[in-house]
């Protein structure tokens, strides 16, 4: 919309001022009249000039003339930037004229090039002895100090005797106590800079002292009359190539160390790797050898039962020849079977239909009865009967008071099936004390049963079954 003149107008007004501004003028009061390009430039450089002047000028007359002349400063300031712009100036021919009044201004900052212009000049350097009493000093040399100590004893201790005496007393062994005292800069000069006192660096700013304490952390910062002198474009060039040669540096020592990093990672990995495979072959070398153990006792198991198997072939075949042709034992439907295995089976097949008749059994006889049922070798069917009646037996023993390990069920199938057919088991039962009940389908432990049979029928049946 544009500037609302009108309503400017009446906030000048309501503020009581009387001057007739008119138009074009600039907020520090220059009319607008055409100034040429070398005006404008000989204002600038007076402007510079001023403030060197009140930089190098005693303290009190600075502190007065920095409150006055800084408003005044930035009015010229202002007015030769319009005066430049009313005369139609472009802005190549503003900067080169820039560049003619600050040579020193490179990055285009006006405020840290002014700073750096306005600290040039070196501060003023005094004798701090100068202030010191004479008579202080004759009365520390008639104790037998020297000149130079009781200088320093009256800087340090307070300009006294006593405290330049205990001074003298604290640090007469210091290596630099007869050092000349240097010169320091004269009370009361303009701050042209700031001191780091953590670090004794000086920064020329305010934004440098800001950066440097967000940087370092540090915190304890003081005025300073020392200047900071701006750096030529050479030395800042020097400057530009020592940070990049410095960065290129912790490149590179960042890049070899992260070479090395990544060789022993490298290393690291190879090395489990060969641990990985050195622990699977390992595992299956144990694998495969207890699996060629396996086949092997199976092979000896076979070869042991053939074996068996054609030694009662063979005893057959003799009892067969001794008797005329005739066996007295039995042979089962299928050929060659122990009477255990076909227990209760007639010639066709069915259950054979005869009367009970009652096993007789004895005690002395329970090593021969374990005997033959460790005889059957056949799938294992020998050691399983004995378990099962090291079962029995243990479950009576140990738990004499249950009730229910003092009967077995003869109808039941693992009796049936792992304990009937072999010759010798229910031998053993009747021997250590079971009876057949009544209906003949289960055997109860006689109240008459011994434990000491029993303890040692167990212990028996338990080498037994270890030896199978």
């Amino acid at each position: 919309k544009g500037a609302n003149f009108e309503g400017i107008r009446e906030l000048v007004s309501k503020a009581g001022c009387k001057m007739n501004l008119g138009e074009g003028n600039t907020l520090g009061g220059t009319a607008s009249v055409a100034v040429s390009a070398e005006e404008a430039r000989a204002h600038r450089l007076a402007m510079f000039e001023k403030k060197k002047t009140a930089a190098s000028a005693p303290a009190s007359d600075s502190n007065e003339k920095t409150v006055a002349e800084a408003p005044n400063a930035d009015a010229d300031m202002q007015e030769k930037e319009a005066a430049a712009e009313t005369a139609g100036k472009t802005d190549e021919n503003a900067d080169a004229d820039m560049k003619d009044a600050d040579p020193e201004n490179t990055d285009g900052t006006k405020e840290d090039t002014e700073m750096k212009d306005a600290t040039t000049d070196e501060p003023e350097m005094v004798d701090p002895t100068e202030k010191l009493s004479k008579e202080d000093i004759e009365t520390l040399e008639s104790m037998g100090f020297t000149t130079l100590r009781a200088q320093k004893g009256l800087l340090n201790g307070g300009e006294n005797v006593q405290g330049a005496i205990d001074w003298i007393g604290d640090h007469q062994e210091d290596a630099d106590i007869d050092d000349p005292i240097p010169k320091v800069p004269k009370a009361g000069g303009v701050a042209q800079s700031y001191k780091c006192n953590d670090c004794g660096r000086i920064l020329s700013n305010m934004a440098n002292l800001e950066l440097h304490a967000n940087k370092t952390g540090h915190s304890d910062f003081e005025e300073s009359t020392q200047c900071v002198k701006a750096l030529t474009p050479e030395e800042k060039e020097k400057k530009i190539a020592e940070v990049k040669a410095l960065l290129k540096a912790k490149r590179a020592e960042r890049e070899a160390l992260e070479k090395v990093e990544d060789v022993d990672r490298e290393k690291q990995r190879r090395s489990m790797g060969k641990e990985i495979k050195k622990t699977r072959e390992e595992m299956e070398q144990q694998a495969r050898k207890h699996e060629a153990r396996l086949r092997r006792k199976e092979k000896e198991d076979f070869k042991r039962e053939r074996a068996r198997i054609r030694a009662e072939i063979e005893k057959d075949k003799l009892e067969r020849k001794a008797h005329h042709g005739k066996k007295t034992s039995k042979l089962g439907v299928d050929g060659y079977n122990p009477d255990a295995i076909q227990y209760n089976v007639n010639a066709e097949g069915g259950t054979a239909e005869h009367p009970h008749k009652k096993m007789k059994a004895n005690v002395a006889k329970i090593d021969e009865y374990i005997k033959k049922v460790s005889s059957y070798k056949a799938g294992g069917d020998g050691g399983k009967c004995l378990k099962i009646l090291l079962a029995y037996v243990k479950n009576v023993v140990e738990k004499p008071e249950e009730d229910k390990f003092k009967r077995i069920n003869m109808e039941n199938k693992i009796y049936k099936t792992k304990v009937k057919p072999f010759v010798g088991a229910k031998a053993l039962l009747l021997a250590i004390g079971f009876v057949p009940n009544a209906s003949n389908d289960a055997m109860i432990l006689s109240p008459d049963a011994k434990a000491e049979t029993l303890a040692e029928t167990k212990e028996k049946l338990a080498a037994a079954y270890e030896a199978y």
